[in-house]
């Protein structure tokens, strides 16, 4: 999973739509040959036309050498041998030293994925010495995956910035003298790749204060969210207590590819196998995936799933990390959404480490393989013509040249996919940035914007046993696959729609949130039971009606809620998002029964929602510009 497409994405949509047995059963025994036919079938498709294309090609022109590695560090209780290139521009030597860059691949990918060999070489033509690593469990490094655990990942890339300070030397003997030190151990090193190599950089900074800079793109705040989110009842970072829907395509997909690497790699060596029945991950991890397949939520074997997830997430560990982080998050990603850079943003700011964030358009689930004109595009190079690149570049030049007056952008910046006569991106000085617009529940299905026009009422909803709702085919986006227009079936939901925006566009930035009260009978009666699986689930989501009467949901984006307590008002925070509603559009909420993407409720449970006056609903806009009605 890096940025700006990988291996990883390709291969789980095509196991997903031709081989979706293999998906159901990994977690329990993988099947060599079903494997083995989804993988032909992805060498001679996917692979025979790669999205991306760009290499370090200047190497050919002399800019840089580059130099393949092995070097063996201790990484949690084991040594793990890590697979490198090491990329040395032309005329840097221990007389002329650079500082350097550390970047490693996404999910499923390795240092030769074209996006992890193009940004080293990238950096390295810009002179910086650029390490490329592939990360523990993937390409030829060895030991389990890990899901970039400080205390394992994070001190196995702690052992390689040993490497660029010339206290390491790598398997065969060679030793580094060429990296600008601070320090005789310490070595000016950043680092930047995106989601699994997002994640990385702050598990390697929160164990080793040498690190100078981070850019994490596209990555999580909490693994428990991600996975199985719950967007009620938050209590830090985006997640609370209670565990959520469980988001089944795309973890099945992730430990698909991970089981994997056996056929990908069948030279693997024995450190990578794994234990509590996985072939590839560690323990927890696999036990994780167990239970989240189980469909229960047993209260200890719940909270221990969470506290794992949380500890290789760094919603546990920003506490440590005190590296400057350029945080860039896309807009189209359903599997790490907005949310969870602004989560790690606010903690990171909150205690005094410097940090800035980016909201560009492409993500996971769009743009990643074709990203809008202008937008940063690692597989063209554009990082000097790019806004995202510009401030990538303008970050390592602060903190990595120490070149004290270059200006590292706003505190806040969102591209903006109308601005087609202007800057595509705005800027804020803070975060979140602009306003707010209250709209209210009508008993009626109207959205209002004032408490006196709302209708007295009630509505009632029911799941059925079966998905009712379509969000998104994981990926499909992505890959420009089939899939269908987003639908709620009559019956299994509730809408309420405005009045249309008139005046100024409504331009909507940052998190929405609504505030709920809703009336279940059947979820009342068993909720306090040990298994969390027995509360009630709904899925909330905001769509752009136009006047013709088409409805689009902004980037597929719905928000799972566990509902903590029926008996009470309850908050949902909905995904972060960007969207410009245009006079004469309306907006309309919904809350779901089910979506086909995720696990939902256990069992029939009929839903009312009632509307007064002076209790009622609220949906919380975050806006720029713009009103309703």
């Amino acid at each position: 999973m890096s940025p700006p497409v990988t291996d990883w994405s390709v291969r789980h949509v095509l196991v997903e739509v031709f081989v979706p047995s293999v998906s159901r059963a990994v977690s329990r025994v993988v099947s060599r040959s079903a494997l083995r036919t989804s993988l032909t079938l992805l060498a001679t498709t996917a692979l025979a036309a790669p999205l991306l294309t760009a290499t370090p090609a200047a190497a050919e022109a002399g800019q840089f050498t580059v130099t393949a590695l092995k070097v063996t560090v201790r990484a949690g209780d084991r040594d793990c041998t890590v697979d490198a290139d090491l990329y040395r521009p032309a005329g840097v030597d221990a007389a002329h030293p650079a500082p350097a860059v550390l970047t490693t691949n996404g999910f499923g990918g390795s240092k030769d994925d074209g996006s992890t060999a193009a940004t080293a070489g990238a950096f390295a033509a810009r002179g910086y010495v650029a390490l490329s690593y592939s990360g523990l469990g993937f390409g030829k490094s060895g030991c389990p995956i890990s899901l970039d655990d400080p205390q394992i990942d994070g001190k196995a890339a702690s052992g390689l910035i040993d490497f660029l300070a010339g206290t390491r030397t790598a398997d065969d003997g060679t030793r580094v003298d060429f990296v600008t030190k601070d320090a005789p151990r310490d070595p000016r090193v950043g680092m930047i790749g995106g989601s699994y190599g997002g994640a990385i950089q702050m598990a390697t900074a929160a164990v080793d204060h040498r690190v100078d800079a981070l850019v994490p793109l596209i990555t999580w705040n909490d693994l428990s969210y991600s996975l199985d989110p719950n967007n009620a009842g938050r209590t830090h970072g985006v997640s609370g207590p209670l565990p959520g829907a469980y988001k089944k395509e795309w973890t099945g997909g992730f430990f698909l590819i991970g089981e994997a690497q056996g056929l990908l790699n069948p030279s693997l060596d024995p450190s990578r196998i794994g234990g509590a029945g996985c072939l590839h991950f560690v323990a927890d991890a696999c036990r994780t995936k167990r239970l989240l397949d189980s469909g229960r939520y047993p209260a200890d074997r719940t909270a221990k799933m969470q506290r794992y997830a949380r500890s290789v997430s760094p919603v546990s560990y920003l506490k440590s990390v005190k590296a400057p982080t350029l945080l860039v998050q896309g807009q189209a990603d359903t599997l790490f959404n907005l949310n969870e850079a602004a989560a790690t943003y606010r903690t990171l700011t909150a205690q005094g480490t410097e940090a800035k964030m980016i909201w560009q358009s492409w993500g996971h689930s769009g743009g990643m393989a074709d990203p809008a004109p202008g937008e940063l595009d690692l597989g063209k190079g554009n990082l000097d013509t790019s806004y995202v690149g510009q401030r990538i570049l303008a970050w390592f030049d602060r903190y990595l040249h120490h070149k004290t007056g270059t200006d590292t952008g706003p505190a806040f910046a969102y591209y903006r996919d109308w601005a087609s006569d202007g800057p595509a991106y705005g800027t804020a000085p803070a975060f979140p940035a602009g306003g707010s617009r209250k709209l209210y529940l009508s008993g009626d299905g109207k959205l209002v914007d004032n408490r006196k026009k709302v209708a007295r009422g009630s509505r009632e909803y029911r799941n059925w046993l079966v998905p009712t709702s379509h969000s998104e085919s994981s990926l499909a986006g992505l890959l420009k696959l089939p899939d269908p227009a987003p639908y709620d079936i009559k019956g299994t939901y509730l809408d309420w729609t405005s009045e249309p925006v008139t005046g100024k566009p409504l331009d909507v930035v940052g998190t929405p949130k609504a505030t709920l009260k809703v009336v279940s009978p059947k979820t009342e009666q068993v909720q306090n039971s040990p298994d969390a699986a027995n509360r009630l689930v709904l899925f909330a989501k905001l769509y752009d009606i136009a006047p013709d009467g088409s409805k689009t949901l902004v980037h597929r984006l719905v928000a799972p809620a566990r509902v903590p307590d029926v008996t009470r008002k309850f908050t949902v925070q909905l995904p972060g998002l960007v969207h410009r509603y245009l006079p004469g559009h309306r907006l309309r909420f919904v809350i779901a029964a089910s979506d086909a993407a995720y696990t939902g409720n256990r069992g029939i449970k009929p839903v009312t929602v009632t509307s007064a006056p002076d209790d009622t609903g609220v949906i919380e806009l975050p806006v720029t510009q713009g009103t309703v009605g």
